[in-house]
């Protein structure tokens, strides 16, 4: 069955030492509130390898019930009167501690994108993940995804790269995509790189495909203690390390 989900993608920018607190509370602390409120499930928390992009910073990205749940979260989240939800105010002046600013984006899924309870089904892990940004002229992300999916692939499956999700961006005029690529060891990353950049089948291919993008960004991510692609399953109330009064 195509995935009919719809994804919150968002960039944190980390206040100091405070990476590990920050991830927990998203995990641990709010994680198990969202799955019974808004029926959101976390599809994954990591850590930025800094030396790839800005640091210190964290990539969420979090499952919705598709256009219709964002709706409801939506209405559920903007009631209360500061436009938040008066039940999670405590929860964000925690947050604000651990985080300096985010920027968020929805994405739609490529039909074939496994949704993250068959990516935990299937044993999806990575040691290091391959996030991938990818800006085209409107109109060109959908015609993007097929591409990886037929031909970039099966070639980076060659390195055990595996595509655990391709995302087009929503509200941008298809002009924006995103791929995160799990890899099983960072000897495997870099023998990827190594070959993109000879003239292998997979240099060539991806020479090819980036001559059809406006800008590409490539960075590391490595997974939060209880990312879903870690552990296998949605973080619970009993993950907490600390007593969290909701």
């Amino acid at each position: 069955m195509a995935n009919d989900k719809l994804y919150i993608h968002e960039f944190i920018d980390i206040i100091g030492h405070n990476r590990a607190n920050y991830m927990h509370h998203m995990t641990a602390n709010w994680s198990p509130i969202a799955q019974e409120e808004r029926h959101q499930l976390c599809y994954g928390v990591w850590g930025v390898v800094g030396t790839t992009r800005e640091w210190p910073s964290v990539v969420n990205l979090w499952e919705e019930d598709g256009f219709d749940g964002m709706a409801a979260s939506f209405r559920h989240e903007f009631a209360g009167a500061g436009l938040q939800d008066p039940a999670l105010a405590k929860w964000w002046a925690e947050a604000a501690k651990f985080r300096s600013h985010g920027e968020d984006r929805l994405l739609v899924p490529a039909p074939w994108t496994r949704t993250i309870e068959e990516l935990c089904a299937d044993g999806v892990r990575g040691e290091t993940y391959a996030h991938e940004q990818l800006r085209t002229t409107p109109g060109k992300a959908r015609e993007l995804l097929e591409r990886v999916a037929e031909g970039g692939e099966p070639l980076l499956s060659e390195h055990g790269w595996e595509l655990a999700g391709a995302w087009e961006t929503a509200m941008t005029g298809d002009s924006e995509a995103f791929l995160l690529w799990a890899i099983p060891s960072w000897e495997q990353w870099a023998e990827a790189e190594k070959a993109e950049r000879a003239d292998t089948k997979l240099g060539r291919w991806r020479r090819d495909f980036y001559s059809r993008l406006t800008s590409v960004h490539r960075f590391l991510m490595a997974d939060a203690e209880l990312s879903p692609f870690r552990t296998g399953r949605q973080p619970t109330r009993a993950d907490r390390k600390t007593e969290w009064a909701e």
